[in-house]
């Protein structure tokens, strides 16, 4: 059974930091890409960043570059997301996603459960 189960969120005042945690189990982590997403109130999910299965790509929304940074560690099988200079407009709930993974026979999109960050004074 795949899992992405996502920790590290809270609430921070603007201009703090964060580091969200996605810890993966169920599927051959170092060999699956990873992103995350984020989703603020009545707001479509965006893409914020992406990370290749060696860890060697990544590429991030233009709203964060310089901000975030996306990394993982594949002995632990987790990818994190480092988030610096934190503004109200980075509130959202932020998802780890394995967008193409072959499982049962198939390719497949995994979803964690999300993790709420909320920056505010």
């Amino acid at each position: 059974q795949v899992q992405l189960v996502e920790s590290g969120g809270g609430l921070v005042q603007p201009g703090g930091s964060l580091r969200l945690s996605c810890a993966a189990s169920g599927f051959t982590f170092s060999s699956n890409a990873l992103s995350w997403y984020r989703q603020a109130p009545g707001k479509e999910r965006e893409l914020v960043a992406a990370i290749g299965s060696a860890g060697g790509s990544t590429n991030y929304a233009n709203s964060v570059k310089g901000r975030f940074t996306i990394s993982r560690d594949n002995a632990k099988n987790t990818v994190y997301l480092q988030m610096n200079s934190l503004k109200p407009e980075d509130t959202a709930v932020y998802y780890c996603n394995a967008p193409a993974v072959y499982y049962s026979g198939r390719w497949r999109s995994f979803w964690g459960q999300g993790t709420q960050v909320t920056v505010s004074s």
